[in-house]
């Protein structure tokens, strides 16, 4: 990678902590912080305005733009005799209010086998909100992981029947029902990856799969000074 190409806004982290303050986001524009050496709009200002320009246009890309700021700003209220903010709505809420602002009228739902009972409450608060839901479960088609080419060692449960995640069949089979708006709930990671690339319609996630944190991966990096500290001193898997 050139170096021009090596930005990374992580880094900016510190800054965010000292002042709540970055180049791109600060209260009094005028005093903002210097670009950091590793700020993407140093040499990829023009990629950053002619992407913009997109939002401006006709298309359903800009509506989804548009419609995901206005989503942004009701998520939030003022509170009285105060400048702070207070988040007011959770994913669920978000998920719903941009649905319906872009007049989305089905929703198709691609579970997890695990997660069938968190997708069938999703299903009951999307149908009671006025929506058409679909939902279809990664093992469709119940084919054993034999036929992906792995070994019995490779199962979860070796010399048993495991079938295999069919993420493009999910795909397809909510591209037959003319979904308007996908939703991943829990597919595993490269299995979200083939669902994203398959789908006709816009896809968003509303949970993502983590065996350990009950979903929740971003506990992870709140535990790097102790339990997950070992992420940053010994590789994860050895290389063969």
């Amino acid at each position: 990678m050139s170096k021009q190409n090596d930005f990374s806004c992580s880094k900016c982290s510190a800054a965010w902590r000292k002042s709540e303050s970055t180049n791109c986001w600060s209260v009094d524009p005028k005093n903002k912080p210097a670009k950091p050496g590793n700020c993407p709009t140093r040499n990829h200002a023009e990629i950053i305005k002619e992407s913009f320009e997109l939002y401006k246009e006709n298309t359903e890309d800009a509506r989804i733009a548009k419609v995901a700021a206005q989503v942004e700003g009701l998520g939030y209220q003022s509170a009285a005799g105060s400048d702070a903010i207070n988040a007011r709505w959770t994913r669920v809420e978000d998920t719903i209010a941009f649905a319906k602002f872009m007049k989305y009228k089905k929703i198709g739902i691609a579970t997890c086998i695990g997660l069938l009972d968190e997708t069938n409450r999703l299903a009951a608060i999307l149908d009671a909100q006025g929506f058409k839901t679909v939902s279809v479960c990664c093992k469709s088609g119940s084919i054993d992981k034999l036929e992906l080419g792995l070994t019995e060692e490779e199962k979860v449960r070796p010399n048993t029947f495991e079938p295999a995640c069919n993420p493009v069949a999910q795909a397809r089979l909510l591209n037959e029902a003319n979904t308007d708006l996908n939703i991943i709930v829990g597919l595993c990671v490269g299995h979200d990856i083939l669902f994203t690339r398959y789908s006709d319609a816009p896809v968003t996630t509303m949970v993502v799969k983590d065996r350990v944190t009950g979903h929740n991966p971003v506990s992870v990096l709140y535990g790097q000074n102790l339990y997950y500290k070992r992420l940053q001193k010994q590789p994860l898997l050895r290389d063969k």
